[in-house]
């Protein structure tokens, strides 16, 4: 009997389980095996839950149309950059640096203090010459009344004179003095037959002769000296009326 009630329960128990499966078999035949349908509807109700699908789209195109705004005006914005390197690249360049300027200016002053320096080397050479000149004249003013004394102890000779040894050295050394004085730029006044340069001659009286005509000097009565272009004395000299 107790064998009868065991297998009487298993039999129950089976029969439970057999319901129990074939319920659960119909309730798997219901829902959809393919993932390619799961996929699909949950897409569905992912558009249908969020909304997002179509507008996602019109959105994705916006920032697209967006990007190419964008990319138009980084162009522009890139070149007016680049201009505006480039012009204060060229402002920088066209402004002088500092030190080149310092440079310029101490070469300027340079150039002025050598033009300053040779113009005033100029003027003492000038000076100095002057001075020279200056003081050789007093000094060969000085010699002029020897040379007068020579002329005329010369004019005084008679003819047999000349030939004493003693008068010709004295001639030689005459000559010898006027060949110096006229090596350093000393040489006599023509005036004699001249006409009358206030400059250079100096009338002390006239005469009436008919040898020059008037206005012109008719006689030296002392010998007029330059140096170089400066009178040492004028000529003594008469002129005829």
């Amino acid at each position: 009997m107790i064998v009868d009630d065991k297998e009487r329960a298993l039999e129950d128990v089976l029969e439970e389980l057999e319901e129990e499966s074939g319920e659960r078999m119909e309730q798997a035949g219901e829902i959809p095996v393919s993932g390619e349908e799961d996929t699909e509807s949950a897409e569905d109700t992912n558009r249908k839950e969020f909304g997002y699908g179509e507008e996602q789209g019109v959105e994705n195109e916006g920032v697209s149309f967006e990007e190419e705004d964008l990319s138009d005006s980084q162009i522009a914005e890139e070149s007016q950059t680049s201009s505006g390197k480039e012009g204060f690249f060229s402002r920088k360049k066209d402004k002088k640096n500092p030190l080149q300027e310092k440079v310029e200016a101490l070469n300027d002053k340079v150039m002025r203090q050598m033009a300053e320096f040779d113009n005033f080397r100029k003027r003492s050479e000038k000076e100095k010459s002057q001075m020279f000149d200056m003081g050789a004249s007093s000094v060969l003013t000085k010699i002029l009344p020897v040379i007068d004394n020579f002329e005329r102890g010369f004019g005084m000779l008679q003819e047999e004179d000349k030939e004493d040894a003693f008068t010709d050295g004295m001639i030689k050394v005459y000559k010898q003095l006027m060949t110096e004085l006229e090596s350093i730029g000393v040489k006599p006044i023509e005036a004699l037959g001249k006409e009358f340069d206030p400059n250079l001659h100096n009338a002390v009286m006239q005469v009436d002769t008919k040898e020059v005509e008037s206005g012109h000097v008719a006689q030296e009565l002392q010998k007029g000296y330059l140096y170089k272009d400066t009178v040492l004395r004028h000529s003594m000299v008469a002129v005829q009326q």
